[in-house]
C-alpha cells in the first residue's frame, strides 16, 4: 500500500511539472510530445525546475527574490539528498536527478546564473556573457543529454559540445526576441557592449551570424541523438530556427518594439513535418 501511495505521489508531481511546461512554453511542450514515452516525464521534471527558478528572478517583483532563490536552492539540494519534497516541481526534479545521476555541478551553475539576474543588468565583457549563457541555458541542454544518453558516458561526452551549442542558440534567440521587455521591464541588456539606443542592422547581423554558427554546430549533434530523443529535439530546433528567420527578416524597429513569434499555424506545420520525416526515417 505504501509503495502504491509513493507511486501515486510521484505520478501526481510529474503531472504538475507537465502542467508547468504546457502553461509556460508551447514550443518545448510540442517537442516533448514527440519524444519516446520514456523521455517525456524526465524532461518535464527538468523544465518544471528551471521554469520556477526563472520565475523567481523574472516575475516575483513584490517579494524578496534573493531570499526566495536562496530558499529554492536549499530546498533543491535537500530534496535531492532526501529523495522527497512537498514541492511538486522539486520532487519531480529530484526523481530525475537521482535516476539519471544528473551532475550536481550543472544544477549549481544553473542557479548561479539565475542569481546573476538579481544583480547584473549589463554584460560588458564577452566572458561574463558566455558564463551567463552557459549557466542559464547550456547546462540545461547537458541535463537533458544526461537523460537521453542514459548513463552512457561515451555518448554523453561525444554529444555534450553540440548540446551546449543548441542551448546557446536558444538563449541568444530569446535575448533578441525579448530585447525590449528585458530592457523596459527588468533593466537588462544581455548582449555585451550593446546600447539599444544605437542598435542597428550591422549589430543585428553580427549577432545573427554568431547564432547561425551555434545552430550549424547543434544540428550535427541532433542527428547523432538516440532516435527516441532525436525527433523531439529536432522539433524544438526547427521551431527556434523559424523564430530566428522571423527575427532575421524583421526591421530593427519591430525587434525593439514587439515580441517576434512563430504563429500557431506554423507550429502545427512544423510538428506535422517532423512526424512525417520521422515516419520515413529522414531525421
Amino acid at each position: 500500500m505504501e509503495k502504491d501511495s509513493i507511486a501515486l505521489y510521484n505520478q501526481t508531481c510529474m503531472q504538475c511539472s507537465e502542467l508547468i511546461t504546457k502553461n509556460y512554453s508551447t514550443s518545448f511542450s510540442l517537442g516533448i510530445r514527440v519524444f519516446d514515452k520514456e523521455f517525456r516525464n524526465p524532461i518535464y521534471g527538468i523544465y518544471g525546475f528551471v521554469r520556477f527558478a526563472d520565475e523567481i528572478v523574472d516575475t516575483f517583483h513584490q517579494h524578496n527574490k534573493k531570499e526566495l532563490l536562496d530558499d529554492f536552492r536549499m530546498e533543491t539540494f535537500k530534496a535531492i539528498e532526501q529523495k522527497i519534497s512537498l514541492n511538486p516541481a522539486l520532487h519531480s526534479f529530484q526523481l530525475v536527478v537521482n535516476e539519471f545521476e544528473i551532475e550536481h555541478q550543472l544544477i549549481i551553475d544553473f542557479l548561479d546564473s539565475m542569481e546573476m539576474d538579481l544583480y547584473k543588468t549589463t554584460y560588458e565583457s564577452k566572458e561574463m556573457y558566455n558564463k551567463y549563457i552557459y549557466g542559464s541555458a547550456e547546462v540545461v541542454g547537458l541535463m537533458c543529454l544526461q537523460i537521453f544518453s542514459k548513463r552512457d558516458k561515451n555518448l554523453f561526452d561525444q554529444l555534450a559540445p553540440y548540446a551546449k551549442s543548441l542551448g546557446a542558440a536558444f538563449q541568444k534567440i530569446n535575448f533578441l526576441r525579448d530585447m525590449n521587455s528585458d530592457k523596459e521591464e527588468r533593466g537588462r541588456v544581455y548582449f555585451p557592449g550593446i546600447d539599444l539606443t544605437h542598435f542597428d542592422e550591422s549589430t543585428k547581423q553580427e549577432i545573427l551570424k554568431d547564432i547561425q554558427q551555434d545552430f550549424d554546430e547543434a544540428l550535427i549533434g541532433i542527428k547523432l541523438l538516440p532516435k527516441g530523443a532525436r525527433r523531439g529535439v529536432y522539433l524544438a530546433y526547427v521551431y527556434y530556427l523559424n523564430l530566428f528567420n522571423n527575427i532575421r527578416k524583421a526591421s530593427i524597429e519591430k525587434i525593439l518594439q514587439e515580441r517576434i513569434r512563430v504563429s500557431d499555424k506554423r507550429k502545427a506545420y512544423l510538428l506535422m513535418n517532423t512526424m512525417v520525416k520521422n515516419q520515413f526515417n529522414l531525421l
